[in-house]
């Protein structure tokens, strides 16, 4: 498995199946979403209700490696492959129970003023929580 410094395991549940018996792609896409947003909130203090600051979605990808299924759960990996002034890119490994490579995804979100929806700079803490992720 890929080096990342932060993993959250995922339950998958009945309605993720899709008709062919496999966890759908949206599910993946979720899933990524879903991490990043629990590290943003809980390391990051990211307060998506009433914070000056968001993080909007510019660009997602995921690659699809083997499939999974319920029951069971992922691994989810998690790091910052780039940090600038306003934005992060991050990548995500989603690993089955038997470690194996079930998908590999990225997301990038830049960071604006929850009124005007103009770029603000990443600082203090949720830089701080954003630099945890860069490995090595």
């Amino acid at each position: 498995m890929k080096e990342y410094p932060h993993w959250q395991t995922v339950p998958l549940r009945w309605k993720d199946n899709d008709v062919y018996g496999h966890v759908n792609n949206v599910v993946h896409y979720s899933l990524m979403d879903t991490v990043i947003n629990t590290w943003l909130i809980e390391q990051g203090g990211l307060d998506i209700e009433a914070g000056e600051v968001i993080g909007l979605c510019v660009e997602s990808h995921c690659g699809y490696h083997s499939s999974v299924s319920f029951p069971g759960s992922m691994r989810v990996g998690l790091r910052v492959a780039h940090l600038g002034k306003s934005s992060v890119r991050y990548e995500i490994g989603m690993y089955a129970a038997d470690e194996s490579l079930v998908a590999e995804g990225h997301f990038v979100h830049v960071f604006v003023d929850r009124e005007s929806r103009r770029p603000t700079p990443v600082s203090g803490k949720l830089r701080e929580a954003l630099e945890a992720l860069q490995p090595g």
